[in-house]
């Protein structure tokens, strides 16, 4: 129904939208570092060149706010809105509607001359909350493992730490990076390390992913990789012109094309 819905409301407003117009996106940065972005220029090609977009991916928590207090008219968020974030977005007016567009897949890089070739899902889970300390415990060489995640305010740190962790905390010394891209980088850079990302940059250079319990985070593995997820864009009820064209474009065969393309999951490959 709420597709169904944005489709009406924007097939009668989309004509409408001639002049120069400000969107504002706030939110993941696993949405916002490369798929949203990539939407936007092809939304934008596609006959929509009078929208300029401000596209701010600095954590899912940050959409929730924003999108209340009207300084976006989007939110991306890589989980599910939280029951409090729907209540404190009412207390201020906006009753917010979610937007499945895509899922995602954590995946646990190393660095790529790591000898470790695969886990299972109890080692990670022992990796990253501290139990276990040294490569040597799981069938690498010795040294001391060096744990990259997201920060507090990202939707992934927290959807990490259910999906693996048990819900169980970090370790004090796990490095915390305010991007995916930051966590690529520091894998890279050091023998020892490992992180999560989302299947979009699991293939940057100087890392690799592995599988667990052997399945390959791969696309077509989506449904039995244990760490899989869908990703949201939330709304205001009352959106804006803007933002309603651009949600029915993200939710058309092209957008969804750029989806995959990217290295997310259509939410039609997984119904």
């Amino acid at each position: 129904m709420k597709f169904i819905t944005s489709i009406l409301f924007a097939a009668t407003c989309i004509a409408g939208v001639t002049h120069a117009q400000s969107l504002s996106i706030k939110g993941s940065d696993t949405l916002g570092a490369k798929l949203v972005p990539q939407l936007a220029e092809a939304f934008r090609a596609a006959g929509s060149t009078q929208i300029k977009f401000e596209i701010a991916a600095e954590g899912s928590a940050t959409a929730f706010p924003a999108l209340a207090n009207g300084t976006a008219q989007l939110g991306m968020s890589s989980r599910a809105a939280k029951e409090e974030e729907h209540t404190f977005c009412r207390t201020k007016g906006v009753v917010l509607v979610e937007h499945k567009i895509c899922y995602d897949m954590l995946c646990v890089i190393l660095n790529k001359n790591s000898p470790v070739s695969k886990l299972t899902k109890d080692q990670v889970t022992k990796i990253f909350t501290g139990q276990v300390k040294d490569w040597s415990e799981v069938g690498g060489t010795p040294g001391t493992i060096s744990i990259y995640t997201r920060n507090t305010s990202s939707g992934t740190y927290k959807d990490w730490q259910n999906l693996a962790m048990k819900g169980r905390d970090y370790p004090a010394n796990s490095q915390k990076l305010a991007g995916t891209e930051q966590i690529t980088q520091e894998v890279a850079k050091n023998k020892n390390g490992i992180g999560y990302v989302g299947l979009a940059y699991s293939k940057t250079a100087g890392t690799k992913a592995i599988p667990i319990d052997g399945i390959e985070p791969v696309g077509k593995n989506a449904e039995i990789y244990p760490y899989s997820r869908p990703c949201f864009i939330y709304v205001p009820e009352k959106a804006t012109a803007e933002a309603g064209a651009f949600l029915v474009f993200i939710e058309k065969p092209e957008g969804q094309e750029i989806v995959r393309k990217v290295g997310f999951i259509p939410v039609k490959d997984l119904k």
